[in-house]
């Protein structure tokens, strides 16, 4: 069946209060199992979820519309907010390193979801291979919104030796552009490191990209042959123009070709992403490797580098091309990536997942959309599988905040989310749900909310500020550095830690001082 990426068509273009925000972490926690003035959750069982019902007829108005860049999103008369799930971090580690050259990162790189992403949430995990579904919330102070956190998290990577063997296609840009350092040197420290990391029944082939596309070594078995790959690797050479398009029509190819049946089949794609040759727009990339991608479950990890860096191409090809992406500046952040993170990237726990919130039009009067502009989805295609969802691996949650505000003297259920994803082996649709009301929602948010849905919102605020924003209730990056500063001394965190330094480093370049880079970079919190 063909798959359609519809776009969610809004009927109302209405200015209000409230926010949500659509992020992919990891995490453990504790799952509330009831009650009317607390957070209900649910958690997928050993089958990986509750069996997933038939696609019921919905209704065709949904309200939501982009304005000034936020989309705004009213209670009345659409009480549904739908959107595919994504674990990108990519969009934080080009602020990060942007920050540290003594720039504000440009307000379009910016997705709040992102920055959101890269923070532990503390959920519980699931006992099967689907999701849990955790719901909690809490006020600003002198706010008349709370905001509400919907958190789904996928189960913990299994042993190294228990998951499915992984078919990997590196494919690589070798443009002039990738001999800057930070570029091309990177991407071959990040080669050796992932390399190393792998098992000797994993598989790996390597195509190289300039003006033209290049397979310097086909899909092949490391056991026995891993010098064989490092070399190829380190013969790398930067060459001319960047026609990413040749490059990844190329990897495409020698993954198909070297498919492995029941091993996870995905292209590796590293660049800069600064696209001058050849076609140069994502979607006909994308049209050009349909088949491969649909008939053979290829997905595509997107790994960006550089200074200067083509943030909205590398986005735009990994969220419709089946996958996600990532950014590194330095090697710290490849061993994040390619030795802690490896097993989320190289397993799927969850293809085509969607998330669906569904509000209380008895006690919520507004709510306000921010970020995941371009993962929306259509209410009503909530429960039909032929549209693009998100692809979801073990270790991983994914983090949903809502800034509500709720009617006068509201009292009761506020809202219920669902999850609902394919099952990667068998493609069965499964289901999972979890509820709030109006007692989990309400205690202060910076004096008695746990540390995890304090940082999260404080990640949450710096990204709008960062992007010019309008999030109500938003304090001063002073307040922000500060808040960060306390958070991370209390939840001994090392990557809250270098949030605070960047909001401290954005809040002097804003007054016009300067700042430099810092040598603690963790990329994402997986696990």
């Amino acid at each position: 069946m063909e798959r359609r990426a519809r776009t969610y068509r809004g009927a109302l273009a209405l200015l209000v209060a409230g926010g949500v925000l659509m992020t992919g972490c990891s995490g453990s926690g504790t799952t509330n199992d009831s009650a009317a003035e607390r957070g209900v959750a649910g958690s997928g069982g050993p089958a990986g979820g509750n069996p997933a019902p038939a696609a019921p007829g919905q209704r065709e108005d949904g309200a939501s519309a982009a304005e000034d860049g936020l989309a705004r999103e009213s209670a009345a008369p659409d009480y549904l907010s739908t959107f595919a799930l994504d674990v990108d971090t990519a969009s934080y580690g080009y602020a990060r390193r942007t920050l540290d050259d003594g720039q504000l990162p440009a307000a379009g790189t910016v997705r709040p979801e992102e920055f959101v992403n890269s923070f532990r949430q503390g959920y519980e995990r699931p006992k099967g291979n689907g999701f849990s579904v955790s719901v909690d919330g809490a006020r600003p102070d002198a706010s008349d919104w709370s905001l509400v956190r919907v958190g789904l998290a996928t189960q913990a990577a299994s042993d190294a030796g228990e998951r499915p063997p992984a078919a990997l296609t590196f494919v690589v840009d070798i443009s002039g552009s990738m001999a800057e350092p930070g570029r091309l040197d990177l991407a071959k420290t990040s080669l050796g490191i992932l390399t190393d990391e792998l098992r000797d029944d994993d598989s790996v082939s390597l195509v190289t990209f300039s003006d033209e596309a290049e397979t310097r070594l086909p899909m092949t078995r490391l056991r026995g042959n891993r010098t064989k790959v490092r070399d190829a690797v380190e013969a790398m050479e930067p060459a001319d123009s960047t026609n990413v398009a040749a490059g990844v029509e190329r990897g495409y190819e020698e993954a198909v070709e070297g498919h492995r049946k029941g091993a996870t089949n995905r292209v590796v794609l590293l660049s800069d992403a600064l696209a001058n040759t050849g076609e140069t727009d994502a979607d006909a990339i994308l049209e050009r490797i349909g088949d491969a991608r649909e008939e053979h479950g290829i997905t595509l990890f997107g790994v960006g580098v550089g200074s200067d860096y083509g943030d909205a191409l590398m986005e735009r090809l990994t969220n419709k091309g089946d996958g996600n992406t990532t950014y590194i500046a330095d090697e710290t952040q490849a061993r994040k990536v390619f030795v802690d993170q490896l097993p989320a990237h190289v397993e799927l726990r969850a293809r085509d997942a969607k998330a669906q919130v569904e509000f209380d039009r008895r006690t919520v009067e507004q709510f306000r959309l921010i970020g995941y502009e371009d993962r929306k989805v259509a209410d009503e295609d909530f429960r039909d599988d032929s549209v693009d969802g998100g692809e979801v691996g073990p270790g991983h949650t994914v983090t949903a905040l809502y800034a509500v505000r709720l009617r006068e003297g509201a009292s009761g259920h506020v809202a219920t989310a669902t999850v609902r994803w394919l099952d990667p082996k068998t493609r069965k649709a499964h289901e999972e749900t979890g509820s709030v009301a109006t007692g989990a929602i309400g205690g202060k948010l910076w004096d008695g909310a746990g540390a995890r849905l304090q940082v999260t919102a404080v990640a949450a605020y710096f990204a709008d500020t960062l992007r010019g924003g309008e999030l109500p209730g938003t304090p001063a990056l002073g307040e922000l550095a500060s808040r960060a500063r306390k958070l991370a001394s209390s939840t001994e965190d090392s990557s809250v830690e270098k949030l605070a330094t960047m909001i401290e480093q954005a809040d002097r370049i804003r007054n016009g001082g300067g700042d430099g880079p810092t040598d603690d970079g963790g990329e994402g919190e997986i696990g």
